[in-house]
């Protein structure tokens, strides 16, 4: 009975400090991909962003997601790709008002999507 206890326990805290490390890291990869959203958002309300400045974040993304795929559910992840395709097709036709709506979604994934990892009562149960 004492060793169901302790392997109950050891369960209990090797789960504990994996649902941390996630969070972290998802947190971490967002926090970071907010960054460069901000950047885009910024050039394109000043009607100065290129196709390249959405390269530029799809290509960060896609070196996110390859990782975050282990931790997220891949419908967020195309979620988020689709709106960047869009946004790369918006700021080449020069459409900056459909642009900056679409840059404005992704900065509220990125702050959307990690809030879901959070280790909350709402998020366990």
């Amino acid at each position: 009975m004492v060793r169901s206890i302790i392997s109950m326990l050891c369960v209990a805290f090797i789960l504990f400090i994996g649902a941390t490390f996630e969070t972290k890291f998802v947190q971490k990869q967002f926090s970071e991909f907010h960054s460069v959203l901000e950047i885009l958002y910024e050039k394109v309300d000043q009607e100065t962003a290129t196709q390249d400045d959405v390269y530029a974040v799809q290509k960060n993304w896609l070196d996110k997601k390859r990782f975050l795929h282990i931790f997220i559910p891949h419908n967020e992840i195309k979620e988020v790709d689709l709106w960047l395709s869009e946004s790369a097709t918006l700021v080449r036709d020069k459409e900056w008002n459909d642009a900056i709506s679409k840059v404005e979604v992704l900065k509220e994934l990125a702050e959307q999507i990690p809030r879901t990892f959070l280790l909350t009562w709402d998020n366990v149960l």
